[in-house]
């Protein structure tokens, strides 16, 4: 079941800014669409119209080319997974799971099936007689996958649900949902911040900046082809700014030919990523503008973020081993040579 919507907007308060804005994208069937930016974007507000939690200002939404636009939440058949879980603390793991089919009023040979199925695609096929509360966070949230599977949903949506657990869980649940979906193939959206988890087990992205669609597309296109320096940004790029001199884009380290249409004057930015830097300590003949001064450096497992400010007061990240830093021998303060070995320029807001 493919997943359209068109021309999305909603505002909470008469004449206010619109919490998302003509918001359009098409997730593909069977494939799992993430809607990803920072807090405030819009992704839930979205899941939500497509959900029917909320009716949108204008907009349509299209299910397997259906209008569902004016369906009530019963009627749009989709499956809902919270951050929060949202299970029934009184009830034990299998009346979780089959309480949607029994207010259904399913045949009780149908719902245990169908519960017993689940139970043993989630793995708590021995967990079923217990309540939530003794369960861990990451078997809680498989409950909840496997009670909003249980009417057969179109569509599956997830409002980040990993959000709650701790990094160890949420790596683990990663790696089980591209599992589960692997066997269900059930068309799902769902919504992250998170950079990582999204590129690890999408299919296709949607990213989201202030209530309006930026960029989508597949992770790799998305993540190598940023369409906008806010978007490189937002995945964790670093930006070099400067100014178009004499036909030259120049960038600190960086010294490009300009388009044909660039004046002088014209603002540029390089989109760089940590891997594409290479550091060596500065010797006596390089000149200042291929200089970074080290003003940062955070040591992150068996790596190290160095920090940089370049000639132009833009600061740069770069992620090393820690024993490619002790070869280096630097230290805060120091000065190194900066050498960008790819980069992705921007005219403004637009790809050069």
């Amino acid at each position: 079941m493919s997943v359209r919507v068109e021309g999305l907007t909603k505002r909470f308060t008469a004449g206010g800014t619109p919490a998302v804005a003509d918001v359009a994208f098409a997730a593909p069937a069977g494939a799992i669409t993430t809607l990803l930016g920072p807090s405030g974007a819009g992704k839930s507000t979205v899941l939500r119209i497509v959900a029917g939690l909320e009716l949108p200002d204008a907009g349509r939404v299209e299910v397997d080319g259906e209008d569902i636009t004016g369906r009530t939440v019963q009627e749009r058949a989709v499956g809902f997974v919270f951050q929060n879980y949202a299970l029934f603390e009184h009830m034990t793991v299998r009346d979780n799971i089959a309480f949607g089919l029994d207010v259904r009023k399913r045949p009780r040979s149908e719902v245990d099936a169908r519960v017993a199925e689940l139970l043993r695609l989630v793995q708590l096929e021995d967990l079923g007689r217990r309540h939530p509360a003794q369960l861990s966070g990451g078997q809680r949230q498989r409950v909840a996958f496997a009670r909003a599977l249980a009417i057969r949903p179109k569509v599956l949506l997830l409002d980040e649900p990993f959000g709650a657990l701790d990094a160890r869980v949420r790596v683990e649940l990663r790696d089980w949902l591209q599992r589960f979906h692997e066997e269900t193939h059930v068309t799902t959206l769902l919504v992250t911040h998170d950079q990582e988890e999204a590129l690890e087990v999408s299919q296709h992205i949607v990213v989201m900046l202030e209530g309006r669609v930026m960029q989508a597309g597949e992770p790799t296109a998305v993540y190598d082809h940023p369409s906008s320096p806010a978007v490189a940004s937002f995945l964790g790029a670093s930006l070099i700014s400067g100014r178009v001199h004499a036909g030259r884009a120049e960038l600190g380290p960086l010294l490009v030919d300009a388009p044909a249409s660039a004046q002088d004057g014209d603002q540029v930015h390089a989109v760089v990523r940590s891997h594409d830097i290479k550091l060596t300590r500065a010797g006596e003949q390089a000149s200042q503008a291929s200089l970074g001064q080290v003003v940062r450096l955070r040591p992150v497992g068996g790596h190290v973020k160095v920090t940089l400010r370049l000639a132009s007061g833009d600061d740069v990240t770069v992620e090393l081993p820690r024993p490619e830093l002790d070869e280096l021998g630097i230290g805060e303060g120091d000065r190194v040579l900066v050498d960008v070995r790819a980069s992705k320029l921007f005219l403004g807001d637009y790809a050069i």
